[in-house]
């Protein structure tokens, strides 16, 4: 077992745009339901995500609901969608590593799930769909608005995105099956290792260099281990910066 208490892995930049250019595609209902289909078909079936569930709520679930209208053209392409810039800058994860993190996480049937950094509600949608009982927690007021917006036109209006701080979770609305980040993190709070109910997961990318993994935690009685389970690059959360240090 490893003592995650003390854990923390120096975060490095992430690139937040595409390495190479994304060349629009068409847009309107059928073309959106084509490009999702296809977006199951290439990018998260062939990353070995074989829970079913996830890919009937991929598959159900519009995308392009949740990005910016002028970036709907490129909802389903296999990039992160930046939905916010500056220094506190937010992204849509893209559609595998989401997959992924997600089937990491091995929600049982029709379990509670906090997702950290649900943005625009993409996330908390998915798991919806799947059949959680989801809430999000996120930070920016103005994404919590298009969320709630978001989810209201997709249909999943029930799911509740809460504002506050990332590191602090949500107590009562735990514990949970599973907590899932949507963005990296140099290490994880121990008040949100409390929010796991027994033999439940925690999954988050932990790194922002070419290092970075996604780890899983398992929770064990007062005790968790740790794995590390592939190789992934994510966009910073804000609010996990470790504190400056002073040397006199």
């Amino acid at each position: 077992m490893t003592d995650t208490s003390t854990t923390g892995i120096a975060a490095t930049d992430v690139q937040l745009t595409s390495p190479t250019p994304v060349r629009p595609l068409p847009v309107g209902p059928d073309s959106f339901a084509a490009q999702r289909a296809n977006m199951v078909d290439s990018q998260v079936r062939p990353s070995d995500v074989t829970d079913r569930r996830i890919i009937r709520a991929m598959s159900k679930v519009p995308r392009e609901a949740f990005v910016p209208a002028a970036l709907k053209s490129i909802a389903y392409m296999d990039n992160p969608i930046v939905l916010e810039r500056g220094q506190n800058a937010r992204v849509l994860l893209e559609p595998r590593l989401f997959a992924k993190l997600v089937q990491a996480a091995e929600i049982p049937d029709g379990g509670r799930v906090m997702e950290i950094g649900s943005g625009s509600g993409y996330g908390v949608a998915v798991l919806a769909a799947m059949g959680c009982k989801t809430v999000g927690i996120e930070a920016n007021i103005g994404l919590i608005a298009a969320g709630k917006e978001a989810l209201a036109a997709s249909g999943a209006s029930t799911v509740e995105i809460k504002s506050g701080p990332f590191a602090a979770g949500s107590p009562v609305d735990g514990p949970f099956d599973a907590i899932i980040f949507s963005g990296s993190v140099p290490a994880i709070p121990p008040a949100l290792f409390d929010q796991l109910k027994n033999g439940a997961r925690l999954v988050a990318v932990i790194g922002n260099g070419p290092d970075s993994k996604a780890v899983v935690w398992v929770r064990s009685g007062t005790s968790f281990s740790q794995r590390d389970a592939f190789d992934a690059t994510a966009a910073p959360l804000p609010g996990f910066e470790p504190a400056p240090q002073f040397v006199f």
